[in-house]
């Protein structure tokens, strides 16, 4: 009996996916590299079923951040594993459709590459389409680097490669800097060792969204897998490698999210950072030394390592990566651990609280901090006017906290939600510098003109980007690129901290006082993991019954709201609408809310809580946050059972 009989037969007994056996037998027709035939040969040998609808189920799909899937399976064909070398990497990516691999990534390569060629095509531009690569440090990240530009160069484009890993904002900054049309980053953020990614950036620098997203998407589900082969080998024969000259560009921009460097002058600040094995160093230290800090790193976390060895997970949020990072800060008498994740588009932290003990700061209130601060010090620079400006906005995501809608009612200044992924929040800047530029005319220059004076412009003819956030963890000061900056945003908090520290306050004192200016707010995650085709189908159960039976109650608190963003019309500050997603937003009776999506980077069903209660004296203060952490405590088991519930059908 073949490989194909045996698939075939599998099939027949409900073992595989009727997708899963269709998209293997497609992947048996073209002539395939001996080490994948023999893969799939062992695993249907092996009669690893479960392995094979995972990996062959459908083709990966580009979701907010991208695609992002595992490179490495659960179950490994000997033919993959091969020999690892000194950090851990088999020799290939896993076979499938549905991972990240030579194959798939080609296919995403060649899309993108079609997709640019038309759009320069539609506006008269004959130049080559242009790419800009940058890769961080997991397993396979280089190898994809190197095949994607020297696919993008076989199609007739020009690439551009780093000489090593480098962080997602410096591919943002680089784009714009380079005037290509279009950039890759191959990383998977914080996800588990095993997983890797592809992130496609457009022109304006910022990661792709309608109409090129689903564009893209088109032209790659067109590519055969039978094209592929000639690519497999890469020829790196005219690909560019950028120099010094790249990233000296990069961290110029970087350190312009520094508001007010006359603070760091008048406190010294003692930083703990850690890159948690990734490329977060490469600038962030340096810039936090030249601003004036007095910057430690964690060295056992300081080398590249794709396996992440001395963490469960490279995620800032999580309290587990950033142990030693804080038991060095106790050590040292640090004021703050800053870490960022392994492509450093992502800071978390943790501050020195009035027992002298490090505490860590969430997204939500990192965001707000910087929120606050940041118009404050806008204001007193005289960028925005002292009573705040509805042509000066903060960008947040509709499940980023409510607080900063508060600070941005209290300020004056107009507060955009979007959907969630940076991209949008880079989309909103994308139309501001539109509208600038039409005002201006056809010889203004964007980039050229100083940012103050670009600032001003801004709110006279459009609107100024004042501050972009989102509550996991991602922080964009400026508009000098189009996606958050893990880099700028240890700059920025350091900044803040210094001003802290100089009046004589500690983090979560400072913090107090902004919730007795606005209101006690408190945010919650669930995240429910559902791996693989089985778990897919979990997860869809979930959205689709939210749309046909919207809950009713939790406990004793009744549901008042139910909005579907999938099937209403909803409108932004801006007046834009909102494009329909399967993102529901639930009001309850206690005045308390939470959103409910699916995520589009990781096989998990995420529900964001969002808590409030005004505050009338820092003296109540305490029973306030007791209150509502206990309400908020009890509602989070009761959505999280629903879900599971829905997600068994």
């Amino acid at each position: 009996m073949t490989t194909l009989d045996r698939i075939n037969a599998a099939a027949k007994a409900g073992q595989l996916l009727p997708t899963a056996a269709e998209n293997l037998a497609a992947f048996l027709a073209v002539k395939l590299p001996a080490w994948a035939e023999q893969s799939i040969d062992e695993l249907v040998a092996k009669g690893a079923w479960s392995e094979l609808n995972d990996r062959f189920y459908r083709y990966l799909e580009f979701g907010t951040g991208g695609m992002r899937g595992r490179t490495i399976g659960v179950v490994a064909a000997s033919a993959e594993t091969g020999k690892l070398d000194a950090r851990g990497s088999p020799e290939h990516a896993a076979i499938g459709s549905n991972v990240l691999n030579d194959f798939t990534l080609i296919r995403a390569v060649i899309g993108l590459f079609r997709h640019t060629a038309k759009y320069l095509a539609q506006k008269t531009d004959r130049a080559k389409p242009r790419l800009v690569i940058a890769h961080d440090v997991r397993h396979f990240s280089r190898h994809f680097s190197n095949l994607a530009a020297s696919t993008w160069t076989q199609l007739g484009g020009e690439a551009f490669v780093f000489d090593g890993p480098r962080p997602t904002p410096q591919l943002s900054y680089s784009v714009r800097w380079l005037k290509a049309h279009a950039g890759v980053v191959i990383t998977a953020s914080h996800n588990p060792p095993h997983d890797n990614g592809f992130k496609a950036y457009f022109e304006d620098g910022a990661q792709v969204v309608p109409p090129h997203d689903q564009a893209i998407v088109a032209e790659v589900n067109a590519v055969p897998l039978a094209e592929l082969g000639k690519f497999l080998a890469p020829k790196l024969e005219g690909v560019t490698t950028l120099g010094r000259d790249a990233d000296d560009a990069y961290r110029a921009v970087a350190a312009q999210a520094v508001l007010d460097p006359a603070v760091f002058q008048q406190t010294k600040l003692k930083v703990v950072f850690t890159n948690i094995h990734g490329c977060g160093a490469i600038h962030s230290m340096p810039l936090l030394q030249r601003a004036g800090c007095d910057v430690q790193a964690v060295p056992e976390q300081l080398e590249f390592d794709a396996r992440f060895p001395t963490v469960k997970s490279p995620n800032p949020e999580n309290a587990e990566a950033l142990a030693r990072a804080v038991a060095l800060a106790e050590q040292a008498g640090a004021d703050v651990v800053l870490a960022t994740d392994p492509d450093a588009d992502r800071m978390g932290c943790a501050v020195r609280n009035r027992a002298g003990q490090m505490e860590l700061l969430t997204g939500n209130q990192i965001g707000a901090l910087l929120t606050e601060y940041r118009l404050n010090k806008y204001k007193e620079l005289g960028w925005i006017p002292r009573e705040g400006s509805q042509h000066a906005a903060i960008v947040k995501t509709f499940v980023t906290t409510q607080l900063q809608d508060a600070i941005g009612r209290g300020q004056g200044v107009k507060v955009i939600n979007t959907l969630t992924g940076f991209k949008w929040i880079a989309a909103k800047m994308r139309r501001y510098e539109e509208e600038l530029k039409q005002a201006m005319g056809p010889d203004f220059d964007y980039e050229a003109t100083p940012f103050e004076r670009r600032a001003k412009l801004l709110q006279q003819h459009s609107t100024f980007y004042v501050f972009g956030t989102e509550e996991s963890y991602g922080y964009l000061p400026n508009d000098y690129l189009r996606d958050k900056d893990g880099n700028a945003a240890c700059l920025m908090f350091a900044e803040l901290c210094a001003w802290v520290k100089g009046r004589g306050l500690t983090m979560p004192e400072y913090l107090d006082e902004v919730f007795l200016r606005y209101g006690f707010y408190l945010e919650g995650v669930i995240n429910i993991y559902y791996e693989g085709a089985s778990g897919s189908a979990k997860i869809k159960r979930i959205l689709e019954s939210y749309r046909a039976n919207p809950p009713k109650a939790f406990g004793e608190v009744g549901v008042t709201k139910f909005q579907d963003f999938g099937r209403e019309k909803v409108y932004d500050a801006d007046g834009e609408q909102i494009p329909a997603q399967d993102l529901y937003i639930v009001t309850l009776a206690n005045g308390y809310s939470f959103a409910a999506r699916g995520s589009g980077t990781e096989p998990k069903m995420k529900f964001y809580l969002f808590a409030s209660e005004k505050v009338t004296s820092a003296a109540e203060l305490p029973a306030v946050k007791a209150r509502v952490r206990s309400t908020l405590d009890r509602l989070n088991k009761l959505i999280a059972a629903d879900a599971k519930a829905r997600a068994e059908g």
